[in-house]
């Protein structure tokens, strides 16, 4: 499967955006989807994650309350609407899928994901 990310931009604090992840190749519903995201100088993060087959969206402490992910069959396409968003969200977001129905503690691990998409960058400032 490919995977296109898109969305990002600059924003101010306190707005929102939403990213896009577009799979081509294969039927995205049969896939575990996740958002990673890594700012500059330090370690690639896990953001949020939506199961395969459905079910809780486990997401990082960071981002609670703030970032919602949600899936289009249709368009075959996972999105992540971020909102209230802060400087510390600046980073590089990218999107990555796994075939298989991951455990909460796997979801979170980059390592059990097989294809990744281009990052898109996000921005907040004022």
């Amino acid at each position: 499967v490919q995977l296109q990310a898109s969305g990002g931009g600059l924003v101010q604090p306190g707005g929102s955006l939403r990213l896009s992840c577009a799979a081509s190749g294969r039927t995205f519903s049969d896939f575990t989807v996740a958002w990673f995201r890594q700012a500059p100088g330090k370690e690639r993060e896990f953001v949020i994650a939506v199961r395969r087959g459905g079910g809780s969206t486990p997401y990082a402490d960071s981002v609670k309350g703030r970032f919602t992910i949600s899936r289009d069959n249709a368009k075959n396409t996972v999105y992540l609407q971020m909102n209230s968003l802060r400087p510390e969200d600046t980073a590089v977001y990218s999107c990555a899928a796994s075939p298989r129905r991951l455990i909460t503690s796997a979801l979170r691990d980059p390592m059990e994901y097989d294809y990744w998409g281009q990052g898109t960058l996000v921005t907040v400032s004022s």
